[in-house]
């Protein structure tokens, strides 16, 4: 489970979560429209959730948002206290989390886990103790040396959430990251992701699937329709908890049903 270290000592390294603002994107594969027209903004701090039928543009928004896939009309920015951030700026202080863990198999998890840092040339015994520490605030302790055969799907997924905090994100990108997981370790790295971002407080955009992950994470769900990607709903998220009760709980199942009938609604009209 996550082992945490002092808020203390980690808010005089981590900078300040950073904005970001889709302005009216576009994005096209050929004859095929992906993404039309998506203006969105993510508040610095924010939590936000992506929601939408599978192949409706969800993951070439998000690329774009990481600056991996530009679009073909429109643009995205990137913003902080003092105004707007130059991409490339920006782009350093981004991690990246998908739904297959992606960790090199020749390597154990702490060789893993300090791999971004060794790409950035950070030395060697800084890169060592920054990702022994992100390893234990995953849990992983006792497979630091183990390799990615030697792990359970949770297991290599802590690792691969290791590998996107070790280098204090200002912005953090999740593909549906625990699309393939059981329901109960899904719940258990969603409460951990969610402890991640209270006490770090990254700014957060997520890709997923599932609506009861979306209501539990995020501070605001977007509803997508089917392909090409465009904004149905938007629904900003108060929950007075998060723990295994809220799960169950009225306001909870209000927000998933708001969340489903828009999604729902936007299937039957592509359809129609």
């Amino acid at each position: 489970m996550l082992c945490c270290m002092p808020p203390v000592a980690r808010a005089e390294t981590i900078l300040q979560p950073f904005a970001i603002v889709a302005h009216g994107v576009s994005r096209r594969f050929g004859d095929v429209e992906a993404v039309r027209d998506v203006a969105l903004q993510v508040d610095a701090g924010s939590f936000v959730a992506l929601i939408g039928p599978s192949g409706c543009g969800k993951t070439t928004l998000l690329r774009m948002l990481a600056g991996v896939d530009q679009p073909e009309s429109g643009r995205v920015e990137y913003l902080d206290a003092r105004g707007p951030i130059a991409a490339a700026v920006a782009l350093r202080g981004i991690s990246f989390c998908f739904q297959e863990p992606r960790l090199l198999p020749w390597r154990d998890v702490v060789g893993n886990v300090e791999l971004p840092l060794e790409l950035d040339g950070v030395p060697i015994g800084e890169r060592r103790e920054r990702a022994m520490a992100a390893i234990r605030r995953m849990g992983l302790d006792d497979a630091a040396t183990r390799r990615p055969h030697q792990l359970s799907g949770g297991m290599r997924m802590r690792a691969a959430m290791a590998r996107a905090i070790v280098t204090r994100p200002r912005l953090m990108l999740l593909d549906e990251p625990f699309g393939a997981l059981d329901d109960v370790t899904r719940q258990e790295l969603d409460d951990e992701l969610h402890q991640l971002w209270v006490e770090d407080r990254f700014t957060a955009v997520l890709v997923t699937h599932s609506i009861t992950e979306a209501v539990f994470l995020s501070t605001r769900a977007v509803v997508f329709s089917p392909r090409p990607a465009r904004i149905l709903l938007e629904r900003t998220i108060e929950l007075a908890a998060h723990d295994a009760a809220v799960r169950v709980s009225d306001e909870f199942n209000a927000y998933v049903r708001v969340l489903s009938l828009a999604l729902q609604r936007g299937i039957r009209e592509s359809r129609a």
